[in-house]
């Protein structure tokens, strides 16, 4: 991957998540209260694989600092094998994610991360991971969040348009 294509996903990422900012408490220097009614769900971004929904609960994942977002997932749903700039922090809340820490995707070779368990990645970890049934996960960490494929086809920012 060439630096130039880096940086023109890397600049699309804060577009994306802008979108999903839509509440004025996801302000980095105000308290927020957020009850399960009151979350604003949208589409994923186009570099996670169709079919997932994200909410972005404070800051702006899209920048520098503090943010704290949730990826509702349905059954089935495979993120290819990746990496993040930033240490990422994970929490199941429901579901159960199966993660594999590999270049490469083996189902057997990942971990069950059941409701409740919660999963510290440095960056630039090599992970993969799946569901088998609806699940939700929060993310939370210091910004810009970035999702880079090890195998660029792999992105789905990258594949044609139906």
């Amino acid at each position: 991957m060439t630096a130039t294509s880096m940086r023109v996903r890397l600049a699309a990422l804060p577009l994306a998540f802008a979108a999903l900012s839509l509440s004025p408490a996801l302000a980095a220097d105000e308290a927020t209260m957020t009850n399960p009614g009151d979350i604003k769900w949208g589409d994923a971004p186009p570099n996670l694989p169709k079919g997932a929904k994200i909410a972005v609960l404070h800051g702006d994942p899209g920048k520098p600092g503090a943010f704290v977002m949730r990826l509702k997932t349905p059954a089935g749903y495979k993120i290819p094998p990746h990496t993040h700039t930033q240490t990422e922090n994970l929490t199941v809340l429901s579901g159960a994610l199966y993660l594999g820490m590999s270049e490469k995707a083996d189902p057997a070779a990942a971990h069950p991360l059941k409701a409740g368990a919660f999963h510290y990645l440095p960056g630039k970890t090599a992970h993969f991971a799946f569901t088998k049934a609806p699940t939700v996960v929060q993310v939370h960490g210091e910004g810009p969040f970035d999702i880079n494929y090890l195998n660029p086809a792999d992105d789905p920012a990258k594949a044609p348009s139906k």
